[in-house]
C-alpha cells in the first residue's frame, strides 16, 4: 500500500499527509489558520505555502483571532515587508477581515468547529469517481461539493473573504469534513477510524 500520489512530491508534503491532512480537526485556531492558508494558496501550491507556515505563524500570532482583529495598518505594512510569507495585500487584509468575521461567528455559533462542521457531508450519500489502483488516485476527483459551495457562500454572505467553493472544500478535505485519502493509501483507514471516534462539537 502507498499513500496518496500527490504526498510524494517531497519529504515535507509525505509528513504532512501522514499525519495531518484529512484527520479531524475541532480545534478553532487551527481551523481559522487553514482557512487563512488556504486564502493564501489561491494561485499557489500547498508545497509553497507548507513550507512557509512557520513564517506564517509567527508573522500573524500563531493565527489568534483575537490578536489579528487588532491589526492596524501597521501591521499590513509589516507584513508585506515580511519575505517569509506570501506578501500579497488582499490576501492579507483578508485575514485581518476573516479575524474579525471569525469572532463574531463565535459568538453566534459557539465556536467556528461548530459552524463549519454543520456542513460535513452524509457519507452515505456522497459519490466519488474512479480510482486508479495503478496511480493510486482519483480520477478526476472533485475540486468543489454542494457542501462546500454551502460553507462559502455562508461565509462570505457573513463578510468572509478569499473563501470560495474551492478553497472551502480544499479546508474540507484537510481538516477531515470528508475523507479523500484514495482507497490504497494506508492513511484512509486511519482517517476513517478518527472520523468515527471524533465527537463533533
Amino acid at each position: 500500500m502507498t499513500r496518496c500520489a500527490w504526498a510524494e512530491g517531497s519529504e515535507e508534503m509525505g509528513a504532512y499527509h501522514d499525519v495531518e491532512w484529512g484527520f479531524p480537526v475541532v480545534d478553532d485556531r487551527r481551523l481559522f489558520e487553514k482557512f487563512s492558508l488556504e486564502g493564501f494558496q489561491s494561485g499557489l501550491s500547498w508545497r509553497t505555502i507548507l513550507a512557509k507556515r512557520p513564517a506564517f505563524r509567527k508573522a500573524f500570532d500563531d493565527f489568534d483571532v483575537e490578536a489579528i482583529a487588532r491589526y492596524t495598518d501597521d501591521d499590513v505594512a509589516r507584513l508585506l515587508g515580511d519575505a517569509g510569507i506570501v506578501r500579497h495585500r488582499g490576501k492579507i487584509e483578508a485575514v485581518i477581515n476573516n479575524s474579525a468575521r471569525a469572532i463574531e461567528l463565535v459568538e453566534e455559533a459557539g465556536s467556528i468547529a461548530a459552524f463549519v462542521w454543520g456542513y460535513e457531508p452524509d457519507p452515505a450519500t456522497g459519490s466519488r469517481p474512479p480510482y486508479d489502483e495503478i496511480t493510486n488516485e482519483w480520477l478526476g476527483l472533485a475540486t468543489t461539493s454542494p457542501e462546500s459551495v454551502a460553507l462559502s457562500k455562508d461565509l462570505r454572505k457573513r463578510g468572509w473573504r478569499f473563501v470560495g467553493p474551492t478553497t472551502a472544500y480544499a479546508f474540507m478535505q484537510a481538516m477531515g469534513l470528508v475523507n479523500d485519502h484514495a482507497p490504497g493509501c494506508p492513511q484512509r483507514e486511519e482517517v476513517e477510524a478518527a472520523r468515527t471516534a471524533l465527537r463533533r462539537p
